[in-house]
């Protein structure tokens, strides 16, 4: 059977909330695109992901047609508790910066974003197999694949974008010579909890406690997300529900007597983390977006956001580099893009390192991290510049 070629503008590796969103921004600036995905549309609806959305990301959702729903079941926050020393300190974002943060699931702008794309007719191709990137240092970049229906696919675009995630084909596509990877390994992962229960607290708690890290998390009134450091090697099998209830009491409990709600746990997993960036963004014709371009540690919230900014930026310099037909506009993309990875970066690791006791820490290091908590809380410009940081940065890149 002869391969099936497709011509279009833009061709883009990855269905997630980056690729999804790019494809969507093109479509109402009348650029036409490809998007493919080795995963079904099931697959990806049936990975649960969190999903804490800056302020900009939830304007960019609705201002531009995808979906109003985050307004309609999402769940604004107005601020977060840090705890430590058996209390809890509000960060009042409303107070301090003017800004909310939304509760909203990356499935469901995941869901948002494909029906959006269904709805404007727009190609997009899930459960494909055996992608390749070809000829990207071409006028003509390529993407070969085979269909869910064992159909021998062949794209050819004029840019082609990778958003296919950390472990997708795009980026090692790019010679080594000529990416530079810049990264840092956490020595503790998360122990991630799904549980039945109400939630125990309106909104997120961050806890610093002498056992490690936990996050008390919502997911709906009756389904909960929670979290607590561990050690990357951990068996999740090796925790039946008490013990991980015990555990997460230990490390909320303090003398203003807050407790968890405590339910049946349905799904238990160790998450490692790490950030990582690589440098350029462009190759050839091909720009990296999303987690196949950076990852960052989930403490600070950053990583869905950090995917739908890409996207957004992308867009924009996308649009003028095909209505100029000068693909030297490309160069534009990296940079924007990456001053924000980098201050969220630096967010994410701030957070990270502040709240998580590492392996071997001794009693200053201990120490000194609640002195760094007590800056915070006990002045406003340090609740402040969390506060920015935490909602985002509107009007940035």
């Amino acid at each position: 059977m002869p391969t099936a070629l497709t011509r279009t503008t833009v061709g883009i590796i990855g269905a997630g909330p980056a690729g999804l969103m790019l494809s969507h921004l093109l479509a109402r600036a009348g650029i036409d695109s490809v998007v493919v995905d080795h995963r079904t549309r099931a697959e990806i609806e049936a990975t649960g992901r969190a999903g804490i959305l800056e302020a900009d990301s939830v304007r960019l959702l609705t201002a531009t047609g995808v979906s109003d729903r985050v307004l309609r079941q999402g769940h604004p926050h107005a601020g977060i508790d840090l705890r430590f020393g058996g209390e809890s300190h509000r960060i009042d974002f409303q107070d301090l910066v003017g800004e909310n943060v939304w509760l909203y699931p990356q499935t469901e702008v995941f869901a948002d974003l494909a029906d959006a794309r269904q709805r404007d007719a727009g190609d997009v191709r899930f459960g494909i197999a055996g992608t390749q990137v070809v000829d990207l240092t071409t006028p003509s970049p390529g993407i070969l694949f085979t269909d869910a229906d064992g159909v021998a696919q062949e794209v050819r675009c004029s840019i082609l974008v990778g958003a296919d995630g950390s472990r997708g084909v795009c980026r090692p596509a790019v010679p080594e010579a000529a990416r530079t990877h810049f990264f840092r390994e956490y020595p503790f992962a998360w122990f991630g909890v799904l549980v039945e229960a109400s939630p125990s607290a309106p909104e997120l708690v961050y806890t610093h406690s002498e056992r490690g890290f936990a996050l008390i998390s919502q997911r709906t009134e009756s389904v909960q997300r929670m979290y607590f450091q561990c050690d990357p090697d951990e068996d999740p099998d090796a925790w039946p529900d008490e013990r991980i209830w015990a555990e997460l009491q230990a490390r909320v409990c303090g003398a203003d007597g807050f407790s968890l709600k405590e339910g049946p746990v349905t799904d238990r997993s160790v998450l490692p983390f790490r950030s990582f960036v690589c440098e350029p963004l462009r190759y050839g014709s091909m720009l990296l977006a999303g987690d196949a371009a950076h990852t960052v540690p989930p403490t600070g919230a950053k990583g869905l956001n950090l995917a739908l900014a890409d996207a957004r930026v992308l867009a924009e310099v996308v649009e003028r580099a095909v209505s100029r037909r000068d693909h030297a506009v490309l160069d534009e993309y990296g940079p924007r893009a990456l001053a924000r990875v980098w201050r969220a970066q630096h967010f994410s690791y701030w957070m990270t390192t502040m709240l998580h006791r590492a392996p071997g820490a001794t009693d200053f290091d201990v120490r000194r991290r609640l002195g760094e908590l007590e800056g915070v809380v006990g002045s406003r410009a340090g609740a402040a510049y969390l506060a920015e940081e935490y909602t985002g940065w509107s009007g940035a890149a």
